[in-house]
């Protein structure tokens, strides 16, 4: 008899475990279906650009964003001044980022800096100031008109390889289907879709830390007692009321009060998983708490506010492909060009450590360029990614992070993918040629021997 319950008990697992199963492929044959050229995921700095290229060219593309708008950097992450599209005195970085750059300029009444003067040493006075809010809006309304169908709030959660492309679920609010796709761009900036699919990603030991950003008003910090104020100062960071991570270069530059820049480092900050991405909000806004407290406390700032804060902690630095080239220090400061580069890139090397950061210049008239190799992982087909995801070392992403460098990318990834469907091919084999032709029709500048 104990033999019999026993196998009884078991045949009831049995029918309960193929009832469940029976019920899941039900469910997923149910979820509703659609198909695109092109499936660009990730609308920041890169995937908006490189959504519109595909577009442009006649390829069916969705652009799938988890938040609620584009531009990512330049937007979300509070970092409006994008650069660099010029290097000694010549514009290296064109097409369709620079389109949008210069119109939101353009409609914002601004002005552009003097390119034709070769800063060297003081890059910066190259950054081109652009209004957010602004460019959120253009680059939408670039992407309808192009053709882009658009999709917040909404992520991938698998992806399967298929004979002529991939097969991608996608979940959001109230919302789950399936996209088949004959090419995927990844701009994600983690390369979140390159793992998904199961290829390999390099990550540094310690990332460069992250960056709230933030901005105050009702201070006039010229009349601060810098005395008073390094004292204050001193007596947080003894109390821990203030912590240096608070301000990298230290009190001075706390009580510069430029507009729309921080001097706040969020260690560990990262943005490649839902947990990390919100331990480095919280503990960026927790540094703008201790900020805001020691402002209020200097004599004569009592009435100090918060004028306005970002939504996320800006992350510099996550995951990197491990591609079919690794673009090298040596490459990047040496100003390599490469025989498949597609886009130059052009920013002295910018490692954020917790002490703060010292930009190390390139040589005089070198210019970095980035090639194709290094936008697809390896072992893949149909895939290609853009952006900060890039296949590098740590000292080039540096560099090769900063969003004029992340435009052209996407550019070349949305020329790229065209060309694969167009050619029946996958990114390693598409005809350079016919990616440089279609580029410089689109106003991008291709690096040349």
């Amino acid at each position: 008899m104990k033999k019999y319950k026993f196998q009884r008990i078991k045949l009831s697992a049995l029918i309960a475990l193929c009832t469940c199963l029976m019920s899941f492929t039900s469910n997923k044959q149910s979820i509703p279906y659609t198909q695109t050229d092109i499936l660009v995921i990730g609308g920041g700095t890169s995937g908006t650009i490189a959504a519109i290229q595909a577009a442009r060219i006649g390829c069916s593309t969705i652009l799938i964003e988890a938040g609620s708008q584009l531009g990512g950097t330049m937007t979300t992450g509070g970092v409006p001044f994008p650069g660099l599209f010029h290097a000694w005195g010549k514009q290296i970085i064109s097409g369709i980022g620079w389109e949008l750059v210069k119109e939101t300029v353009e409609m914002n009444n601004g002005k552009m800096p003097n390119f034709s003067k070769p800063y060297g040493k003081a890059h910066w006075r190259h950054q081109i100031k652009i209004n957010g809010y602004l460019y959120a809006l253009l680059a939408e309304e670039k992407c309808l008109q192009a053709g882009v169908d658009i999709h917040y709030y909404e992520i991938p959660t698998q992806v399967k390889k298929i004979a002529d492309g991939w097969l991608v679920t996608i979940v959001g609010k109230g919302t789950e289907y399936i996209i088949k796709t004959r090419q995927i761009i990844d701009c994600t900036g983690d390369a979140a879709v390159v793992a998904l699919a199961g290829y390999d990603r390099l990550k540094e030991e310690v990332p460069q830390p992250g960056t709230l950003m933030f901005e105050m008003e009702g201070c006039d910090y010229k009349t601060l007692d810098e005395k008073v104020v390094k004292q204050r100062y001193d007596e947080a960071i003894a109390k821990g009321t203030l912590l240096k991570i608070d301000s990298y270069n230290g009190v001075k530059a706390m009580t510069q009060a430029r507009p729309g820049l921080s001097v706040q480092h969020v260690l560990n900050a990262n943005s490649s998983t839902s947990a990390l991405h919100t331990k480095s909000n919280i503990e960026g806004r927790k540094s703008l708490m201790r900020i805001l407290r020691f402002i209020k406390s200097l004599p004569g700032c009592e009435n100090a506010r918060l004028k306005g804060m970002q939504p996320e902690t800006a992350v510099r630095e996550s995951y990197r492909i491990d591609g079919l080239y690794q673009i090298t220090h040596e490459d990047y400061i040496g100003g390599r060009i490469f025989e498949d580069a597609l886009s130059y890139s052009y920013y002295p090397i910018d490692l954020h450590v917790e002490e703060g950061v010292t930009p190390k210049h390139l040589v005089d008239s070198a210019v970095a360029t980035v090639p194709l190799r290094a936008l697809i992982p390896k072992k893949s087909t149909n895939m290609i990614v853009a952006g900060r995801c890039v296949s590098s070392d740590q000292l080039a992403n540096s560099a090769l992070r900063v969003q004029a460098s992340c435009m052209g990318m996407g550019q070349v990834a949305g020329a790229v993918a065209g060309v694969a469907c167009k050619t029946n091919t996958s990114p390693a084999q598409v005809p350079l040629n016919e990616v440089r032709k279609i580029l410089k029709e689109h106003g991008a500048i291709v690096p040349q021997k």
